[in-house]
């Protein structure tokens, strides 16, 4: 009897999971998003995607079940479901800055570029994509093209808050660290709850050995970053408390950025700098 009633209760389970409709599990995909339960959010678009595989609705699935892999770590499997939404819609620009933004999380750098240039050639007055080709650019030391879309940025918007955080990176990475605290003085007064602005001068603060101010900012940062937590940041207090010869410190920072996805290779090779 007791068999006959797990058998039960697996064919109701079973049932229960065909009942769902398509819009049912994406209604489903959201609310575990907003509990942060990832790992059922992904299930249940899968579920969505496998229930009606020709809906055209599903290019937009595929782009946030890329994010919700992202957001675990699956790199890989989010960018299969990236590309997936752009062969449905190769043009879409949330579908190709998702995937040019991973890719520069890669360090894909040429990938990336194909397509913030795909973006741009579709929808060249598309702030947020100069913005990304601006830092990507800076990334692969082509200083010439980064200001290039930067000043582009401040053409369409003159106010820009991300020309100016652009060009804050553009000279920290050039040397006028002077110009750059200069921006980043400024951003605190008119955006003094952005993260970007904390980690950006953390960042300039470490190029100039001062480890005190570099750790108040990325702590200001970390407290700021809602949505999900930046490997990266954590990256930065480590070496703000290195300086500072927090060394213990340094290395759980290392240690978290890691779990959160950064690299092991380089989390382990800055490790060695922690004992």
């Amino acid at each position: 009897m007791k068999f006959f009633h797990v058998l039960l209760s697996i064919l109701f389970i079973g049932w229960t999971l065909n009942a769902q409709t398509y819009s049912e599990w994406i209604e489903s995909s959201f609310q575990y998003i907003d509990e942060n339960r990832l790992d059922s959010a992904e299930i249940a678009l899968k579920n969505a995607l496998k229930k009606e595989p020709e809906n055209q609705m599903n290019a937009f699935l595929f782009n946030n079940l890329g994010t919700i892999q992202r957001r675990q770590g699956k790199l890989e499997d989010a960018l299969r479901s990236y590309t997936l939404a752009l062969v449905r819609y190769p043009k879409n620009s949330t579908f190709l800055s998702a995937r040019a933004s991973l890719f520069s999380e890669t360090g894909d750098f040429k990938n990336a570029l194909l397509d913030y240039n795909t973006l741009l050639n579709e929808y060249p007055n598309d702030e947020e994509a100069l913005y990304q080709r601006a830092l990507l650019y800076l990334s692969i030391k082509n200083f010439e093209l980064s200001e290039k879309d930067l000043e582009r940025i401040k053409e369409l918007n003159p106010q820009s808050f991300y020309a100016r955080l652009g060009f804050g990176s553009l000279y920290k990475i050039t040397g006028r660290y002077d110009d750059a605290e200069k921006i980043y003085n400024y951003l605190e007064e008119k955006e003094p709850n952005h993260p970007a602005v904390y980690s950006g001068r953390a960042e300039l603060f470490l190029l100039l050995k001062k480890g005190g101010k570099a750790l108040s900012d990325i702590n200001k940062a970390i407290r700021l970053s809602h949505e999900k937590e930046n490997p990266y940041l954590y990256i930065i207090r480590s070496k703000a408390k290195l300086l500072l010869y927090e060394k213990e410190s340094a290395a759980e920072d290392i240690q978290k950025a890691i779990t959160l996805g950064y690299d092991r290779e380089s989390g382990e090779e800055l490790l060695k700098f922690a004992k």
